[in-house]
């Protein structure tokens, strides 16, 4: 008997994975995703490596492990028991102690391996009767993922598993690349649907997959074993207000230096002259333009924050560099590095 008050056999939710490598774009695809209106009754589960947070623009209130979005949708972050905190999100929803929802999506980590999620939905007796898979889908960096399939284990399992690929970054890769990466994604997953990012597929596109009638090799559901090996994630936090010419030195150097090590760089920042916060995010020593955000959230320290996911690159690398650059006769800007 479940440990929870769940729903019967014919009411399963279903329950969409939403994977791919360190900055393919998942949460840009989920941000996109979350502002149409067939994604209202939706529960998103968000486990992301470093992660800073969904979209501030869709935070309304939190409730304790769950935030409720401004479009009716559930948002939480999973640092446990993944299948505990579905099981208590359900529970709640069947107590009306959260607004009710009709599906779930779990975005996972750039580094996870997605087949133990697989399993538990598939075959876990405690989540079968309550549960069920709709779709894996893996966003896929068009510029990038031939040295990720490479270089990085989980992103070659990410894609053969997939049910729908959506290929991100095309504007950005050449003809060649492209051509290059089709092929790689034909070789690794023929049966998938394949969609491109700029395009803006909706939840009809993603959704709704009957993975009853898909069978799945056994050795791609055996889980990845130190797949974590060399990688590291940790924090630059800062109070003091940032000078852009400054920090853009800092930047350009440091991913001139460490592009290799580089997996994703992501932050927000306190920038002098601005009055909102300020996102930057990169892979590797490619770099998006700095993005406004709407504004900082109520009650935010307006704490500039920059997350770094690296392979082989200590944070006391990232410490010394940044130290070398804000340390001067006009001051030092204080910042401290978390794990």
């Amino acid at each position: 008997m479940s440990a929870y008050p769940f729903a019967t056999v014919g009411e399963r939710l279903p329950v969409a994975l939403l994977t791919g490598f360190l900055g393919s774009g998942k949460t840009t695809l989920l941000n996109r995703l979350l502002r149409h209106p067939d994604m209202a009754r939706t529960a998103v589960v968000i486990n992301e490596y470093g992660a800073i947070g969904i979209d501030p623009l869709f935070v309304e209130r939190s409730d304790g492990e769950v935030t409720v979005l401004t479009n009716g949708c559930l948002c939480c972050d999973v640092q446990g028991d993944l299948e505990g905190v579905i099981g208590t999100l359900f529970g709640k929803r069947d107590r009306g102690e959260v607004p009710s929802f009709d599906r779930m999506v779990i975005e996972t980590t750039g580094l996870a391996d997605p087949a133990p999620i697989m399993q538990m939905l598939l075959n876990q007796p405690l989540v079968v009767d309550n549960f069920r898979l709709d779709a894996l889908i893996t966003t896929v960096d068009a510029v990038h993922a031939l040295r990720q399939l490479k270089e990085q284990p989980e992103a070659p399992k990410q894609i053969a598993l997939a049910d729908r690929l959506v290929l991100t970054k095309s504007d950005l890769a050449t003809d060649e690349q492209m051509q290059a990466v089709l092929e790689q994604l034909t070789s690794l997953n023929p049966r998938a649907t394949r969609l491109f990012a700029n395009t803006e597929p909706g939840p009809d596109d993603l959704f709704g997959v009957d993975h009853s009638q898909i069978i799945h090799d056994p050795q791609l559901l055996a889980p990845l074993h130190s797949h974590l090996h060399d990688i590291d994630s940790f924090s630059i936090q800062t109070d003091t207000v940032i000078d852009w010419q400054r920090f853009s030195r800092f930047l350009t150097q440091f991913r001139v230096t460490h592009a290799d090590q580089l997996l994703r760089v992501k932050g927000v920042l306190n920038v002098q002259g601005e009055s909102v916060p300020i996102a930057i995010h990169g892979v590797h020593h490619v770099f998006h333009p700095p993005i406004r955000l709407a504004g900082w959230p109520a009650g935010d320290s307006r704490l500039s924050r920059i997350v770094f996911i690296t392979r082989g690159l200590p944070r006391s690398t990232v410490e010394s560099a940044w130290h070398a650059h804000f340390d001067d006769t006009a001051g030092r800007m204080d910042a401290r590095v978390t794990a």
